[in-house]
């Protein structure tokens, strides 16, 4: 990353890319997958270490086994919401998959995060998610064993954030059926 960007004034320099033009940078094929626009801005996403590939196997597994007809899991996949198109490892949406064929969700009942070096960044999605009303948004830490859960959009943040580590169950609001075993989802 260029030093460029700690200056302020240059941060505040920064030509700001809308939804349009990233999908058209897309298109013309300017800019791959390892990208995600951010509040207008183009970010390269992190690379996936195999503790994060696989806790996010682990989670969508668990998940899709109390899906409801009407709910869609999303791995990976945009959610345009506002100057901002976050592609989070899983998302929980309500609809059908032909619903979203002419453009992405624009909010999920439940997003997840994996975070293994970009928990930084993951953190400040969290005003990215509350402003799209995504009910529910889990940060899921594996290292240190921690899950931070934020719920109850309101005005761009949200109303509840905590953090659970060590044993117990945790039950996610936005989808009830769920309910994690700490002790489980952290089995190394």
């Amino acid at each position: 990353m260029s030093s460029i960007l700690e200056e302020p004034s240059v941060r505040r320099a920064v030509f700001p890319v809308s939804v349009e033009f990233y999908h058209e940078l897309g298109r013309q094929g300017l800019i791959d997958r390892s990208v995600e626009l951010l509040e207008g801005v183009i970010v390269q996403k992190m690379s996936k270490s195999p503790l994060h590939a696989s806790m996010v196997r682990r989670l969508a597994r668990m998940i899709e086994a109390v899906l409801k007809p009407g709910h869609l899991l999303l791995r990976e996949d945009p959610l345009t919401i506002g100057r901002s198109e976050p592609e989070p490892d899983l998302a929980v949406v309500e609809g059908r998959e032909d619903q979203f064929f002419q453009h992405h969700p624009g909010s999920a009942l439940w997003v997840l995060e994996v975070t293994i070096s970009s928990a930084e960044l993951d953190r400040r999605k969290a005003e990215i998610y509350a402003s799209g009303g995504v009910r529910e948004y889990w940060l899921v830490e594996p290292e240190v064993r921690r899950i931070s859960v934020f719920r109850r959009p309101e005005n761009g943040r949200y109303g509840f954030q905590q953090s659970f580590e060590g044993s117990g169950t945790l039950v996610c609001e936005a989808l009830p059926e769920f309910q994690l075993n700490l002790d489980e989802v952290f089995v190394p």
